[in-house]
């Protein structure tokens, strides 16, 4: 791999050469891979393909700049002896089908797995960002959600496993913040979306989009109600970046704060597609929460953030890229 050459510069001028992205085959992973890449950041992507797909990455292959590590981060693994100084974490199932289906894996990877990534991270003295996510939040009885908010969250209901995994993994990087100096940073990602997403992850866009290009019924939850915040996958990645680029601890919010309804999601997916679909609607599940919407503030003022890609705009070129799929 080929570290050399012009390194990626942060919105704080901090320069990369080298980027090691845990997850990186996964689908906000394989775009912060490419992020950096068109940048001159050299890459190392490690990546167990739990639920991360080798297709992800298969256009990286030939980069002088890029390479594979087919590693579980709950292992202690090797990214080849090259100098780093960014580490960004983002290894770990991250859908309910997937979360549900490896219980005990999505613990491990949000703890024994971000130890390990802060360990390299500590080796090699470079900036650490932690993928935390919006379910921190549990179900909130505040709204819409800032950083200084605790959460609502059922420790031992079924999405435990992933909502503790992550508090553990924010957690995890404070303490190594104090404990050890290490240069760490945590975001906090809502509802991200766009090409790459898997059609049956069990997340509410891929499924809608899916199910409108076959002309099926689009299953919304409970009577629809909930809200969600979506932010179309380039707005996160220029995010995660800022936060990169920055000397915050975070946590910060990356998301759009621009509230929709699972009901008028599935109709906005049915118009966009132009398809003769039409809504059933099926059981809500346990812990489902009823709102999640991000407070920016601090990702404005801090990191000179906030996303720039409207919904329509989003989801016609996630629609577009799931059709594509379908005719190849």
């Amino acid at each position: 791999m080929d570290v050399a050459g012009t390194a990626a510069t942060g919105v704080a001028g901090r320069r990369w050469n080298h980027a090691v992205v845990t997850g990186g085959a996964g689908f906000v992973g394989s775009h912060l891979c490419a992020a950096l890449l068109a940048q001159g950041t050299a890459v190392t992507c490690v990546d167990d393909f739990c639920t991360g797909a080798a297709e992800n990455v298969a256009q990286f292959a030939d980069h002088p700049g890029f390479t594979l590590v087919r590693a579980d981060v709950t292992e202690p693994f090797d990214t080849g002896g090259e100098p780093v100084d960014l580490v960004l974490h983002f290894a770990s199932p991250a859908s309910p089908a997937d979360y549900l289906r490896l219980p005990l894996h999505t613990l491990d990877t949000g703890s024994t797995g971000t130890r390990n990534a802060l360990a390299l991270a500590r080796r090699h003295e470079a900036r650490f960002i932690l993928a935390s996510t919006s379910e921190a939040y549990g179900d909130p009885l505040q709204h819409p959600q800032n950083e200084r908010y605790w959460g609502n969250v059922n420790p031992v209901g079924p999405r435990s496993v992933y909502d503790e995994a992550k508090r553990f993994a924010e957690a995890l990087t404070t303490a190594e913040a104090s404990a050890h100096g290490t240069d760490t940073g945590i975001v906090r990602l809502f509802n991200t979306y766009g090409p790459r997403m898997r059609g049956y992850d069990g997340r509410a866009v891929p499924t809608f989009i899916r199910q409108a290009l076959a002309g099926e019924p689009l299953t919304v939850t409970g009577d629809g109600r909930q809200t969600r915040s979506l932010a179309y996958v380039d707005d996160t990645v220029r995010g995660v970046l800022a936060m990169a680029a920055s000397d915050l601890l975070g946590p910060v919010n990356i998301g759009n704060p621009v509230e929709i309804t699972m009901l008028d999601l599935a109709h906005r997916i049915i118009g966009l597609a132009g398809s003769s679909s039409t809504v059933r609607f099926i059981e809500r599940p346990t812990d489902d929460p009823a709102v999640r919407c991000p407070d920016i503030t601090l990702a404005r003022g801090k990191l000179q953030w906030e996303p720039e890609t409207g919904p329509d705009e989003g989801l016609a070129r996630t629609i577009a890229w799931y059709r594509d799929r379908a005719a190849a």
